[in-house]
């Protein structure tokens, strides 16, 4: 077994959650090269780029999928929101089965077929990570009541708006599928406004992110970030594009010659041929040399039953070339498929033009040396 070591770069799994109006949508908006499927119609005052609101849970994953097949669309999906979606994903399982309501299916039955149609929907989102798509998932918060069995009252709670029965487990699906759980929140302060401080009154409203679970709220990260600071993505911009996406990489440079690479690396380490005594060290076959200029000779006709007919298509220059020393193109394709360059199936009209210009014909007494040697190992018929 192959054992990995270090870090992996990944795309994220990002959940922001919080009460509405806190800016969920636009901070998700910072993240590079967002596209959202907006689930509520809530992006439509921001200047984003946006898939058409989906109107049923097939249309929603026809959407991923479509991001799936064209990855050079995005390097962030982001959909907004989440308790949204799930209900459109209810809607779904209870129309697949004929339900009125997801209650109608009796003894919690109906919130299972919606937590295995949910984790599929998690798996599908999976797969963009896995091409270097970061995925945004925002939600709504819910105060809920809180009481642990080992202890002595309850205290309030905020909680993904997600399911609003107890039998619901979808919210623990996202929450574990996240890498980093964002919970977002104003912050106020209680300020005393009497002499005796029995009078309170409530100051501030600063928009704060908390990164880390607290008994008050969930939230995680896997990536060191203090247990609370300000909703701001340059907080967390560092951790999101340390790993650009794959598909948005900077293009390589391409190679001069678009010619098929060989398996072997030794051929590669081999020149195609070897340099003349007399030719500069520094010359290289790659810079594409002037064609020989070849001294016309009247026009030899090869009946097209030769086997060394060449091909018109062939270029004017190698086709001469070929006829004057009765090349046959299979020799031709044999000697290119011993150095590597193309497989021997390959027909020379396939060939990159500049090869055929800077090698075949540039290099033309060494492709002949190897052709002559190529002869030699020919088995020729004896009469009895």
């Amino acid at each position: 077994m192959e054992i990995i070591r270090g870090k992996i770069k990944k795309a994220k799994k990002v959940v922001i959650y919080g009460p509405e109006g806190i800016g969920k949508s636009t901070f998700a908006a910072n993240f590079p090269d967002a596209l959202f499927i907006d689930t509520e119609g809530s992006t439509n005052s921001m200047d984003v780029a946006r898939l058409p609101r989906p109107t049923s849970w097939t249309m929603l994953l026809e959407e991923i999928d479509y991001v799936k097949k064209n990855p050079r669309e995005c390097r962030t999906l982001i959909i907004d929101t989440i308790d949204w979606a799930e209900a459109l994903c209810v809607e779904s399982v209870c129309a697949s089965y004929g339900k009125k309501g997801i209650e109608d299916f009796g003894y919690g039955n109906g919130y299972v077929y919606v937590k295995e149609e949910f984790g599929r929907f998690l798996n599908r989102l999976s797969d963009l990570i896995e091409i270097g798509i970061n995925v945004v998932l925002t939600a709504h918060a819910q105060l809920r009541k809180f009481e642990q069995p080992d202890e002595l009252g309850a205290y309030d709670r905020w909680e993904l708006k997600l399911g609003k029965k107890t039998q619901s487990q979808t919210s623990p699906l996202v929450k574990e599928w996240a890498d980093m759980l964002l919970f977002c929140n104003y912050k106020t302060f209680s300020i005393s406004v009497d002499d005796k401080g029995k009078k309170h009154k409530a100051q501030g409203g600063k928009r704060i992110m908390y990164t880390q679970h607290h008994p008050c709220w969930d939230a995680k990260n896997r990536y060191g970030l203090p247990e609370e600071c300000e909703l701001d993505y340059s907080v967390i911009a560092g951790i999101i594009e340390e790993e650009k996406n794959t598909v948005k990489a900077e293009k390589k440079e391409e190679p001069q010659y678009k010619v098929e690479r060989p398996a072997d690396e030794k051929k590669m380490e081999e020149p195609f041929m070897q340099i003349p005594e007399g030719v500069p060290e520094q010359m290289e076959f790659n810079a594409v040399p002037e064609p020989p200029v070849v001294q016309k000779e009247p026009e030899k006709h090869i009946p097209r039953s030769s086997p060394f007919y060449v091909s018109e298509k062939i270029p004017p220059a190698l086709r001469q070339l070929m006829e004057e020393k009765l090349v046959s193109e299979e020799e031709i394709q044999k000697v290119v498929s011993e150095k590597g360059y193309y497989p021997q199936a390959t027909p020379i009209t396939n060939y990159d033009p500049d090869f055929v210009s800077g090698v075949l014909v540039g290099a033309w007494p060494q492709v002949y040396a190897m052709i002559e040697k190529l002869r030699s190992t020919y088995e020729i018929p004896f009469d009895n």
